[in-house]
């Protein structure tokens, strides 16, 4: 089985949580490595600076000037900065501060940085760095005297710091991430299979257990889930045999009733016993299948639910009920042909109840297929229309349970479409009446 890891998974958000830290903790490293080099190249720069100027202001006191050959310092009558070239206002206040701490008075001080051109006459061509590509001028003014200027070597544009930081996160991510992901695909496999059979678990699945694989909590996390499989199955078996008994036990004395009552001379007492005896069976029925809903003996088969449908409407003609049915088109689904049609069946019955008359219809909708039973009621007020699929919730309050029933139909019929993926909707119609809707998808579970 392939595993991937989504953003949305444990390992998929660990990985990008790790990439993360790893980038902001590069970004702070060059954020610092830029501070330093910065105040590193304005110590570099400033210091030999100032001692430069120094040394030729000592020189002009003593009347010998500063040398030209030399090429550490000049003096030219004009500030030869041109006014567009960029300037270091940094380096101007270091500058400054030096030569105040010296005691020297100047007037302005202006820099700028531009592309090497070489040497001049009279002032050698400074010893060019291999980093260097560009010069950094310094002009001093010393009012009525002109300007003492002098070049040095200006160090390449940080870009290169940037590059520097892109090929140590690779390099970091290659260390890092690799074990990481590997740790990770081995977390994430043995939870993605116990995530599917966590998913497709079905009481009675015959399914192999997980395989235990993974780190020490993992398995002990799958060893528990196929424990915790097998006493659900359990559980779920014994149940099936505790309602087989009770539906055994409950049915002989009703059948015994039912033989019994056929003594009974007067045939209005002997009529409302068989009626009484038939919908306990009926209750009986629905109570078990309503329990036994999880475990469905039928399996799924393709149908072709309008004519699954027009049977079931079909049945109702047969005892002379108002029920129409509206031809569709065929059209095939994979369900459980017994159960749908018992859900039909017990929204038709209450469509028959209340409004006294239903048209069913089949429709196809973009998010799946629609049945339809309309009727002609009084629809149910719209603070109750979750409370009737609740079992055992009537709201017709009177113990008659030929106008109420037990309460069992819409949850029955509800728990039947739900198991085969689909849901129950019941709305009011504005003109009077109510819809009962089963919306399936077209692949149904």
């Amino acid at each position: 089985m392939r595993t991937r890891l989504w953003p949305g998974s444990l390992a998929g958000q660990l990985l990008l949580l790790i990439a993360i830290a790893l980038f902001v903790a590069q970004a702070i490293n060059f954020g610092l490595l830029l501070q330093e080099r910065r105040t590193s190249r304005l110590a570099q720069l400033v210091t030999p600076a100032v001692t430069r100027i120094i040394d030729a202001t000592e020189r002009m006191a003593q009347g010998r000037g500063p040398v030209a050959d030399r090429g550490r310092v000049r003096r030219l009558p004009a500030n030869p900065i041109a006014p567009g070239l960029p300037r270091q206002v940094a380096i101007e206040t270091g500058v400054r501060q030096g030569l105040t701490d010296a005691g020297l008075r100047v007037g302005r001080i202006v820099t700028g940085v531009r592309p090497f051109t070489g040497g001049r006459r009279g002032l050698r061509r400074p010893l060019r760095r291999p980093m260097s590509d560009s010069e950094l001028v310094i002009a001093i003014e010393q009012p009525g005297r002109g300007w003492l200027v002098q070049r040095l070597p200006w160090p390449r544009s940080d870009a290169y710091l940037i590059w520097r930081l892109i090929g140590q996160t690779l390099i970091l991510y290659g260390i890092v991430l690799i074990p990481v992901l590997w740790i990770t695909r081995r977390i994430a496999r043995p939870l993605k299979a116990l995530t599917l059979a966590a998913e497709g678990f079905t009481p009675g699945d015959i399914s192999p257990a997980v395989r235990e694989a993974g780190p020490r909590d993992i398995v002990a996390l799958i060893a528990a889930f196929n424990a915790l499989r097998l006493r659900v199955t359990a559980m779920l078996d014994e149940k099936d045999r505790m309602l087989g008994a009770i539906g055994h036990d409950l049915r002989t004395p009703l059948a015994a009733l039912r033989v019994r009552i056929e003594s009974v001379e007067d045939d209005t007492d002997r009529t409302k016993m068989a009626d009484t005896i038939a919908e306990m069976n009926r209750t009986l029925d629905d109570i078990l299948s309503l329990a036994r809903l999880g475990r469905p003996s039928e399996p799924p088969t393709d149908v072709d639910l309008p004519a699954l449908v027009d049977a079931v409407v079909e049945d109702f003609r047969d005892l002379d009920c108002d029920v129409r049915f509206l031809d569709s088109d065929r059209l095939t689904l994979r369900l459980r042909p017994s159960l749908m049609r018992r859900a039909i069946r017990n929204l038709i019955e209450n469509a028959m109840k209340y409004g006294h008359s239903a048209e069913v219809r089949v429709e196809p909708r973009s998010d799946g297929v629609a049945i339809v039973v309309a009727d002609q009621g009084p629809g149910i007020p719209d603070d109750r229309l979750a409370d009737v699929f609740a079992p055992f919730t009537r709201l017709e309050t009177s113990r008659n349970r030929e106008t109420g029933g037990i309460g069992l139909g819409l949850a029955l019929a509800r728990a039947i479409v739900r198991e085969a993926g689909g849901e129950i909707m019941l709305v009011n119609r504005a003109g009077g009446g109510l819809d009962a809707t089963i919306l399936l998808p077209r692949q149904t579970r």
